[in-house]
């Protein structure tokens, strides 16, 4: 919400400047920006009178006008805009003049004819984005009288972002009873008169709950006259707010709403039948609305209606069929409450934004409409003409006052400071809280019905703390004394986790713990999920079993943005429902896809694989790495011959493969991921590291080639090999692995790197020769291995 400066001040003005006044208001948990009403102001710009117009003799579109700019001479000036006509006041750019833009206005000759000067449109004044000829002034406006003084352009506008529990500073009046109250400076209102009633005519009006319409107000006034010109006050006054001009009665409910905080809606009277009532829709009714969209409506949507059908989506917008146009003689002006849970949702539902739902959804005060709609009435009587007729009213004529209970002792005791509670009495009183004294130190605080926000004790508790000022409630030290303690060494945490991956190049997301079941059942189709009872979308109706479906929907999510290579990793909770119970696992699980290396002139681009990801879970396992192990399994969501469960020891503690391709295709994903999840709580466990000198004695190594079946596995390899090796075998690994004719279609040959050491003596060729001859034998009997030479 946008607002003026001077605007606010016609209402609260306190000795304080506009940037404290900003401060102030931050400080009362308004967040705003202060940005000025035009960027650079115009010197030497002039309101002038179009006395004359005549063809210019060299050009078809231009004219040369004649202009009164109150010194008493007229200036001729050559003008090409199709509205320059003798009669109308725009602005004058005299000779010397410097427009926003830079443009410095000289004395020229255009197409032969002197020009002394420029009449200028809204753009070139930077008041408008675009403009289709001159800036067109009110009549009475006075020759000769600076634009900037006339306009008032030397102002400021105060872009408000306005929280939601905070709907009555949704206007000036809200504004200017909050900066009244935090520089505890008297509300200055305005004289706003009363329309004068010389009608008689009425339309009945009627609510069928008062629950979702607790007042519903409208009046008649005919003989209008919608070609009349909108004053430059008010036009200059809701440019700034940020809303363009339509036609006058527009204009005026639009002014009234910034003004006063109270969405009114105007009808073409003669376009009504019947009476106006005001109820829910009824199951496939329809309705056009102003901006020409037809709409069903199945969710009953509050509805103002006559005895035609629907004429308004009730706190949204009106319908075309009903709207105000230059023909419209007669209107009936519309003013009324409704509650904010029968129009929440209501324009999202039908993708429309509009001012007054933006209100009505934060509530607006019931009190309000009779004074809003006087104030429209006698806008509209003085700038369109016509007669006002007398209010027709349906619902409560007040809403039922609320009172909530205050405790001194709790007041401080939640703030943590001595607040005397004549202080309280007055803080609240600058927000017209009437209190009342009770039995031990309590108070019975009346609510005004605007303060919709204010219904329990905290809120008034809080009104209290920002009005007294959050900076001089002084830091105090708790009174618990808290005792640092250190994670135990024999924790993996999190955060190293996380540190660790990222170091390697992932990246972690955060995504909702609510999934679409749909997904959820093609990637855990064998774990039952929790349904949600009221899920904020259908979408998003189940808690999740796998961290996968947000890291899918991430991914997809980035490669519509041209990201083909990524490393995403999430931490967080997975649900289970187990026999009727909630079953809560911390899991850290991760995808990637795209190249295996970043692009670059040195390597071959080749796609990530199951091995690369199986190296990243290794450093994250470390120093416990060994204790891992990765055995071929099936997985439901995983590819069925690229996939392991991963072991600690003999417990499963997490998955590792590519997305099986029926999933692939299902999803219709564009390639293939390889992920992994591990259950958080099997792995965070880890091995004090202990110091170990370093062997000051050389190591030998000794390289084996052995034959084996096909179904063999490295793992099995290399249990084998430690278990034989004894003391002096330090480590062994795999370095190379063949396959071909030479060995057989069902067997591999694989090379295995053994390293022999010992920490008191240099080892003799004996004996390395005796525990090589050991891993011979025993590769020989439990794996049928075969020495290649």
């Amino acid at each position: 919400m946008k607002l003026s400066e001077n605007w606010l001040r016609e209402w609260a003005s306190p000795n304080a400047t506009i940037h404290e006044i900003a401060d102030r208001l931050i400080m009362g948990g308004l967040e705003l920006e202060i940005e000025p009403a035009i960027d650079t102001l115009p010197e030497g710009v002039v309101v002038g009178c179009i006395v004359s117009t005549e063809k210019h003799p060299q050009a078809d579109r231009l004219q040369v006008c004649g202009v009164d700019v109150g010194t008493g001479e007229t200036l001729q000036i050559v003008c090409g805009a199709p509205n320059a006509r003798p009669g109308i006041k725009v602005p004058c750019a005299r000779v010397g003049a410097r427009l926003p833009g830079g443009l410095e206005i000289t004395q020229a000759k255009l197409r032969g004819v002197d020009s002394a000067g420029m009449l200028c449109s809204a753009k070139e004044l930077s008041l408008s984005d675009k403009s289709d000829g001159l800036l067109e002034l009110d009549l009475n406006a006075k020759p000769g009288q600076p634009i900037t003084d006339y306009l008032n352009l030397q102002d400021n506008v105060l872009n408000l972002e306005i929280t939601p529990n905070r709907g009555d500073c949704l206007s000036v009046l809200g504004l200017a009873r909050d900066v009244a109250a935090l520089f505890d400076v008297n509300l200055k209102r305005p004289n706003l008169p009363a329309a004068v009633v010389v009608g008689d005519q009425r339309l009945r009006v009627e609510v069928e709950d008062v629950e979702t319409c607790p007042t519903y107000s409208g009046r008649i006034i005919s003989k209008i006259k919608t070609t009349a010109r909108t004053p430059d006050w008010m036009r200059e006054r809701l440019r700034r707010s940020g809303l363009r001009c339509i036609n006058p009665v527009v204009d005026t409910t639009n002014y009234v709403m910034l003004e006063l905080g109270q969405p009114l809606h105007a009808f073409d009277r003669d376009k009504l039948r019947g009476s106006i009532s005001v109820r829910r829709a009824r199951a496939g009714e329809q309705i056009t609305v102003l901006t020409g969209e037809a709409l069903t409506l199945n969710h009953g949507e509050l509805l103002i209606t006559d005895d035609s059908g629907p004429i308004a989506l009730a706190g949204v917008m009106g319908g075309m069929d009903s709207g105000v146009t230059e023909v419209t003689t007669t209107i009936f002006l519309e003013s009324a409450c409704f509650a904010p849970t029968a129009i929440t949702g209501t324009a999202r539902r039908h993708k429309l934004t509009s001012d007054a739902a933006y209100r009505y959804e934060r509530g607006v005060d019931p009190a309000l409409h009779r004074t809003a709609i006087d104030r429209a009435s006698q806008l509209i009587a003085d700038i369109c003409g016509g007669e006002v007729h007398p209010i027709a009213q349906a619902g409560r004529t007040q809403p039922d006052p609320i009172s909530i209970r205050l405790r001194h002792s709790r007041l401080n005791e939640l703030l943590g400071h001595e607040i005397p509670a004549k202080t309280v009495e007055a803080l609240l009183a600058r927000l017209n809280i009437v209190t009342r004294n009770e039995v031990g130190g309590v108070w019975l605080a009346r609510i005004p019905s605007y303060r919709y926000d204010l219904r329990i004790e905290v809120d008034l508790i809080e009104e209290v703390a920002r009005l007294y000022g959050y900076d001089d409630i002084p830091a105090r030290p708790y009174a618990a004394a808290l005792a640092p303690s250190r994670p135990p060494e024999a924790r993996r945490t999190l955060d190293n986790a996380r540190a660790t991956l990222c170091a390697r190049g992932w990246q972690e997301t955060i995504s909702l713990a609510f999934v679409d079941p749909s997904m959820q059942t093609l990637l855990a189709p064998d774990t039952a999920s929790v349904k949600l009872d009221n899920p904020i979308a259908e979408n998003l109706s189940a808690m999740r079993t796998t961290l996968w479906p947000g890291l899918i929907q991430s991914w997809l999510h980035n490669r519509q943005r041209q990201i083909g290579r990524m490393r995403l990793f999430e931490t967080g909770v997975c649900f289970a429902d187990q026999n009727g119970t909630v079953h809560e696992t911390s899991r850290i699980s991760g995808l990637a896809v795209g190249t295996a290396v970043p692009e670059q002139w040195g390597a071959p681009e080749r796609p990530v694989d199951f091995y690369d990801v199986k190296a990243e879970l290794t450093a994250l396992f470390a120093p416990d790495d060994a204790e891992f192990r990765f055995e071929a399994a099936s997985n439901p969501a995983l590819h069925p011959g690229r996939c392991a469960r991963i072991l600690r020891g003999e417990q499963v503690v997490g998955w590792l493969g590519e997305l099986h391709p029926r999933v692939v295709q299902q999803l219709d994903v564009p390639q293939v991921p390889v992920l992994f999840e591990i259950d958080w709580a099997a792995v965070a466990t880890t091995r004090v590291p202990v110091a170990q000198a370093l062997s000051e004695f050389p190591s030998s190594r000794r390289d084996l080639a052995v034959v084996v079946d096909e179904a063999i596995t490295a793992d099995q390899l290399l249990d084998c090999v430690r278990a034989a090796g004894g003391a002096l075998l330090r480590r062994a690994f795999v370095f190379d692995i063949y396959r071909g004719e030479a060995v057989g279609n069902a067997c591999k040959s694989v090379a295995l790197g053994l390293i022999f050491n010992d920490y008191s003596r240099t080892l003799t060729v004996e004996d390395i020769d005796a525990a090589t001859a050991d891993v011979v034998e025993s590769l020989t009997q439990q794996l049928r291995a075969v020495i290649r030479q």
